[in-house]
């Protein structure tokens, strides 16, 4: 095509320099000016040259308006922002306004989420900001120390919810009482929960009544929940059926505790501004089922 092109463009006093802009437009429009060439190349050289013209000049502006056409739209703005993010934390006004048996429903529904794997979406900087003057947390959980028990998940709470306690096979001494009447008398929270948790590994150790360093005297804490077990099959750490008793006997047992050795919290759950209540959580499954 580029020998017939030079050839036309040497006849009609045209350069190739010329010719560069025809032939790096649109395929389909050269292939066009290929056969008006041969349709009318019979007719007098000045008359072509004129109508080539035409043709160049009508070709330079339908191959800008396709340019232009062409043109993609700017992208729009991407919203990141997450649907349904909570951003506030508990006041003092709707701390007041709960009572223990709110909380615990409250709970009730937040397991049901995790164990769904519907947990509630959280700006946690910015409930961080929120909480920093004051905390207005709706109760307090005594729980193990072990990492595979994620006190907040597993009732879908946030900064600023609850308060936790941990120790190593939830038992309560002179430190826990102090920080739950803290956190009941002082800060307000409507509910102490015990939760124990299946596969614990001081209830274990307790059952097997384990001699070794500083973990002797903490077991001594557990073994009575041990002892008020009744059971005359397999004692030992091996009968996970024993183990099971033992686990809830001992979240029983701490409840037992807290009110005989806090006068001020046992005042507190009489008068119905508080409750003293157990649960064991389900590490098979995620459920926490309430005792």
């Amino acid at each position: 095509m580029m020998d017939r092109m030079e050839l036309w463009g040497r006849t009609v006093n045209f350069s190739i320099s010329e010719w560069v802009l025809l032939l790096n437009i649109d395929h389909q429009i050269r292939k066009y000016v290929e056969q008006l060439y041969l349709t009318f190349k019979s007719i007098h050289m000045k008359k072509v040259k004129l109508f080539v013209s035409t043709l160049v000049i009508l070709t330079f502006m339908i191959t800008s308006c396709n340019q232009v056409t062409k043109t993609e739209d700017p992208p729009e703005p991407q919203n990141d922002q997450i649907v349904g993010l909570v951003e506030d934390v508990l006041t003092k006004e709707e701390q007041e306004a709960l009572t223990p048996d709110m909380v615990i429903q409250s709970f009730k529904e937040g397991n049901e989420r995790f164990m769904r794997n519907d947990l509630t979406a959280r700006n946690h900087s910015e409930q961080v900001r929120k909480s920093a003057g004051a905390q207005f947390p709706k109760a307090i959980v005594l729980s193990c120390v072990d990492s595979r028990v994620p006190v907040e998940d597993v009732f879908d709470r946030g900064i600023g919810d609850v308060f936790v306690a941990r120790v190593a096979g939830n038992f309560v001494n002179e430190d826990i009482l102090g920080s739950m009447e803290f956190a009941c008398k002082v800060s307000g929270a409507k509910l102490i929960l015990v939760m124990g948790h299946e596969h614990c590994g001081a209830v274990k150790a307790a059952v097997d009544d384990v001699k070794l360093g500083n973990i002797t005297p903490m077991l001594s804490k557990i073994r009575p929940a041990v002892e008020a077990v009744e059971y005359t099959g397999d004692r030992t750490s091996g009968n996970k059926d024993f183990v099971h008793m033992v686990c809830e006997s001992n979240v029983q047992h701490t409840m037992k505790k807290i009110r005989e050795d806090s006068p001020i919290l046992k005042e507190m759950a009489d008068n119905g501004e508080i409750r003293i209540v157990g649960a064991v959580y389900d590490m098979d499954t995620g459920k926490v089922s309430f005792l």
